[in-house]
């Protein structure tokens, strides 16, 4: 069995993908063995037949899947009796939530916060693909964008609380052992340590202890990849 997994990447090997970080926790929690092939924006096109706008992506021995989530729902049906990443119909509407506020409320606050740091971890290759395409999404330069981020950071941790007041009374979101909701969310975390020196989390945050312990899973994944200075 061969599971390659498209995994976008900056110089010196960074692997900063929120997205591409989802499938490696959710690979690793079901135990499989994975080759991470780097994978620079500019080229996302041609990977695995082509046709993908963007990663992740896996191929299966000859099965490709897209999108973090298919991905995690094909893991989860293809490899049954590997570790559950959702622990039931139940656990995965829930996931679908937390999807959903990851996409939809945690990433959008946290670009802004870090947008040009990623664009200076870029491969040299993509970094006009990479400004050109943000800054047509922001409507502002990368450093407009990122400007004042010091005096922002107090409503990204606002937008946290959900998951404070959660981790106050158990050690992951999937209770007592990760799942692949806390895949998601701390994916996003990694995606800005990976990426950018600026620090999001107070150390004294419940939200920072549950990183570090999500850093240590799966012998130690996520700490595996340095930190950015």
């Amino acid at each position: 069995m061969t599971i390659k997994l498209y995994d976008l990447c900056g110089r010196d090997d960074r692997r900063f993908s929120p997205y591409c970080w989802r499938a490696r926790m959710a690979l690793a929690h079901k135990g499989l063995g994975f080759d991470a092939i780097p994978t620079r924006f500019t080229e996302i096109k041609d990977i695995a037949g082509g046709g993908h706008g963007r990663i992740p992506v896996i191929d299966h021995d000859g099965t490709v899947v897209a999108d973090s989530w298919a991905i995690a729902v094909y893991l989860e049906e293809t490899f049954p009796d590997a570790p559950g990443l959702f622990k039931g119909e139940g656990g995965m509407a829930a996931a679908r939530f937390i999807e959903g506020w990851a996409n939809g409320v945690l990433i959008p606050a946290v670009a802004p916060l870090i947008v040009k740091d990623i664009h200076d971890i870029a491969c040299d290759e993509d970094r006009d693909y990479f400004r050109q395409s943000r800054e047509s999404r922001f409507g502002k330069t990368l450093e407009d964008v990122q400007a004042g981020r010091e005096e922002r950071l107090e409503f990204f941790r606002g937008v946290l609380m959900p998951l404070r007041l959660m981790l106050r009374s158990q050690p992951f979101i999937g209770g007592e052992s990760p799942l692949y909701t806390d895949y998601m969310v701390f994916a996003t975390l990694q995606f800005s340590r990976v990426a950018s020196p600026f620090a999001l989390l107070d150390a004294e945050d419940p939200v920072h202890e549950w990183f570090e312990r999500c850093l240590d899973l799966h012998d130690g994944l996520g700490r595996a990849m340095p930190a950015a200075v």
